[in-house]
């Protein structure tokens, strides 16, 4: 079975063999087009298309290589056997090019070239070909991935704060009404507005703002809260989600073990291409800070990093047993049209 070939790929051969045969066919001295030239060259034409198209998918390619060459080696000493023993005798009856064989090399010098040529060019078509299927498959695997890293993200956002909303309600918090119409503005944002690869920087940190809002509700008079954003222009995009991981820990990682006296900076400063992003809470050390730590959200993100921000990024998170500390530098791009 002979491998299927594209409209793009046939009219490629078409325009390879015109052009190999014009330079094959040229003779300065008796310049013309013969017809022993298309015959012989016909010859090669079809030894090249046997090699590239069922040599190569059926042995080359499943590393067969034994197979391959044997076979490669039968077609052509076929085309010289064809060529010495029929065309010649049409072409040049009584000839001494017809009554003698050159010798091997000489014949071979004379078939190997065009063929291998054309075989080789379909080879680099296939490389080609099976570059760019790689390249779809791992942005296809990257995308998946990606929606997966996403999918994580709401529930674990929405189990966190639905406990605190929890508390607060036992409580009888005249709070909650405002906990609850805070959480439905950042959920419709990451529900509706979330969806793309990126989203505009400006209305991220919207969010954040919206964000540290929600969760300054639960810290109440127990402590200090700032939060600076410097620099913030429109124009750029960002991954969405990826700064409001970092924020969240804070805020989770200062009330697992103490209840007062709580300190927390975060500041955002965009400078040219690059936002500078910093993150510090105060914390006393408590059973399951190291979970709080190293839980699915920081994995998360730092997955989500390394995706999107491949040699583009820069993460380093500090914790000396009384503050944990994160600077994030991301080199973000502008967005596309209007």
């Amino acid at each position: 079975m002979i491998m299927s070939i594209s409209r793009r790929e046939l009219i490629f051969q078409i325009v390879l063999i015109v052009l190999v045969f014009l330079f094959y066919s040229f003779d300065r001295e008796n310049p013309g087009l013969r017809w022993s030239q298309v015959a012989f060259f016909t010859t090669h034409v079809m030894a090249a298309w046997l090699i590239g198209y069922w040599l190569m998918p059926h042995f080359l390619y499943r590393k067969k290589y034994w197979l391959f060459f044997g076979y490669v080696f039968l077609i052509v000493a076929a085309v010289i056997g064809l060529e010495e023993l029929f065309l010649e005798q049409i072409f040049y009856p009584g000839t001494r090019r017809a009554k003698s064989f050159p010798g091997i090399v000489f014949s071979l010098m004379g078939v190997l070239p065009v063929i291998t040529i054309l075989a080789g060019f379909k080879f680099g078509w296939d490389a080609l070909q099976k570059q760019e299927q790689i390249e779809e498959l791992k942005s296809t695997v990257q995308e998946s991935e990606l929606q997966f890293l996403r999918t994580q993200i709401n529930p674990h956002f929405l189990f966190n704060n639905l406990n605190n909303l929890y508390s607060h309600a036992l409580e009888g918090s005249k709070k909650t009404p405002e906990i609850i119409l805070e959480l439905s503005g950042l959920l419709r944002y990451m529900l509706y507005e979330c969806k793309e690869k990126f989203v505009p920087l400006d209305k991220e940190v919207e969010q954040l703002h919206n964000f540290i809002k929600l969760n300054k509700l639960q810290i109440e008079d127990r402590g200090i809260v700032r939060f600076d954003a410097k620099g913030i222009e429109r124009g750029y995009r960002i991954a969405p989600l990826i700064l409001i991981v970092f924020i969240e820990n804070a805020f989770k990682h200062s009330q697992a073990g103490q209840s007062e006296n709580i300190e927390i900076a975060i500041e955002l400063e965009m400078k040219e291409d690059i936002l500078h992003f910093h993150s510090a809470n105060n914390y006393a050390p408590s059973e399951g800070l190291d979970t709080i730590a190293t839980g699915i959200g920081l994995k998360n993100v730092k997955k989500r990093l390394q995706l999107l921000y491949p040699d583009r990024h820069e993460l380093k998170i500090h914790n000396d047993g009384k503050s944990y500390k994160v600077n994030l530098s991301m080199e973000l791009e502008k967005m596309i049209g209007p």
